[in-house]
């Protein structure tokens, strides 16, 4: 259904003209994030260019009730990006600015649209950098990191989003700007930062960050270790952890992962090994050669097939860029995939490994793994091809995981956020009341709710579940299909 011509005008006037995209063939680049199995058209996108501009945006859906939807640079996963057909995505890829970098106080205040990996390298010179990091890193914008509360391969040790932001400038959903948090880590009152921050979009709109940056480590030392089994790298990942180490990274990949990855960016990965783990200590000097130590010995103790120190810069940027490679990588082995996130108690990897084997056995369909080892983090890939029609089993097989993540002591997402794709599963991991506390936070931020509707919480248009801001589909206007 197309929006009110009044309401669409309005809109429209809110910006310059080359700040609007209607064009129904333009405005189709916007329709879907990474997760690529949901496409939605918006009727228009607006692209404004600084915080004021975001600010008319917002108010002048929010006065002709018309919902929008935040977009940075779309590499999200969980479908949180996806438009509502009738409404409006507001760009914030123009807002890439580094607005100052204090390197007293260590911190830097940057625009939402500059990418995850340029904080770093505008801090690099002054011997900071920016902790978290996610594989996507180099297209992903901070403003997305935000919503998502995004992690990466070494938040085991650094943490994750929430851990590096200190404030933020939003524009919530009537258009009201405001700031949530402060110059310090601790504030006074309600955590609103800490509300915000993993929000989703669902609260209003990031337009601009003061994170903070660390300490560039005096030393890195990193090792890519092949196993018999996912069992053995399993238990070097518990030994570790029980000596007492605290490594910055420790991930692991599963022969597919590897096998894609290889074919990618030939990294220097055992095509063929059950299991790869990458581990990276950083830190003082004698401390990681200590460590580093101890992490070889307990690698031989489970069996340990082949041991590579990275004994260059280069080589540990190899060693890395196949890790980071593996989720687009799998493109080469499969025409579609769908990438799940789950987290699960780091001793039932094994287990939960063995599972989704199963499960993908008895689906038919192949299950590609690449998991953040240390913090439990699964990044299962469902391969499927939906040429053939397997989308809709790749879709059930990858809702089925991201329950048993749930049903194992874990949760649904580590890091890429409900979204679309895992609104459904919301009451396997909360309760009746659980869902309703956050539907009222939810409207408190959002009474009308506009701000990216029908995403993290289950709706009757979604899935049948009565908690949730409801906003009927444009086909129930019309009377094509009913409400449950």
């Amino acid at each position: 259904m197309p929006l009110d011509p009044v309401a669409r005008a309005a809109i429209v006037a809110s910006l310059a003209p080359d700040e609007v995209v209607d064009d129904p063939v333009r405005t189709r680049a916007y329709e879907c994030d990474g997760l690529t199995g949901y496409r939605v058209r918006p009727e228009i996108v607006l692209i404004p260019r600084d915080t004021a501009g975001v600010a008319r945006a917002v108010k002048a859906c929010h006065r002709n009730g018309v919902p929008f939807v935040a977009r940075g640079a779309g590499t999200g996963l969980s479908g949180g990006a996806l438009p509502v057909a009738d409404g409006v995505v507001i760009s914030l890829s123009r807002l890439k600015t580094i607005r100052e970098v204090d390197v007293v106080n260590r911190r830097a205040v940057v625009e939402p649209g500059v990418t995850n990996l340029e904080i770093t390298a505008a801090v690099a010179q002054h011997g900071l950098y920016y902790a978290p990091d996610p594989s996507s890193q180099q297209v992903c914008t901070i403003g997305g990191n935000v919503a998502e509360n995004s992690g990466g391969a070494h938040c085991l040790k650094y943490g994750f989003t929430t851990n590096h932001v200190l404030s933020m400038e939003v524009v919530l959903p009537d258009g009201e700007i405001v700031t949530l948090g402060g110059d310090s880590p601790e504030q006074q009152g309600p955590d609103l930062r800490g509300v915000f921050l993993g929000s989703e979009g669902t609260l209003g709109i990031t337009t601009s960050v003061t994170v903070r940056l660390l300490r560039t480590p005096e030393t890195v030392r990193t090792l890519l270790a092949d196993f018999p089994s996912i069992a053995a790298a399993g238990e070097v990942v518990s030994d570790i952890v029980a000596a007492g180490i605290v490594p910055a990274a420790v991930e692991m990949m599963d022969t597919l992962a590897i096998e894609a990855a290889e074919q990618a960016v030939h990294a220097g990965y055992t095509v063929g090994t059950p299991a790869a783990l990458v581990v990276e200590l950083d830190g003082p000097i004698e401390q990681c050669d200590s460590e580093f130590a101890q992490v070889k010995a307990i690698c031989d103790e489970h069996g340990c097939t082949r041991l590579h120190i990275a004994g260059s810069p280069e080589e540990r940027a190899a060693i890395w860029r196949g890790r980071k490679a593996a989720f687009a990588a799998v493109g080469r082995i499969s025409p579609d995939y769908f990438v799940q996130d789950g987290v699960v108690p780091r001793t039932r990897l094994a287990e939960v490994l063995q599972r989704i084997s199963d499960m993908g056995d008895e689906a038919g369909l192949r299950v590609a793994n690449v998991f953040h080892a240390g913090d439990g983090n699964l990044h299962p890939l469902v391969l499927y091809s939906a040429a053939e029609g397997e989308t809709e089993r790749a879709e059930h097989l990858s809702g089925r995981i991201a329950e048993l993540c749930v049903e194992l002591g874990g949760s649904l997402s580590g890091e890429h956020g409900i979204g679309t794709d895992k609104a459904c599963s919301m009451p396997k991991m909360f309760g009746e009341e659980d869902l309703a506390v956050m539907s009222r936070v939810r409207v408190a931020f959002d009474p009308t709710g506009i701000c990216n509707p029908g995403k993290v919480l289950p709706t009757p248009r979604l899935c049948g579940e009565r908690p949730g801001t409801y906003r009927a589909h444009p086909l129930e206007e019309a009377g094509v299909i009913e409400r449950l």
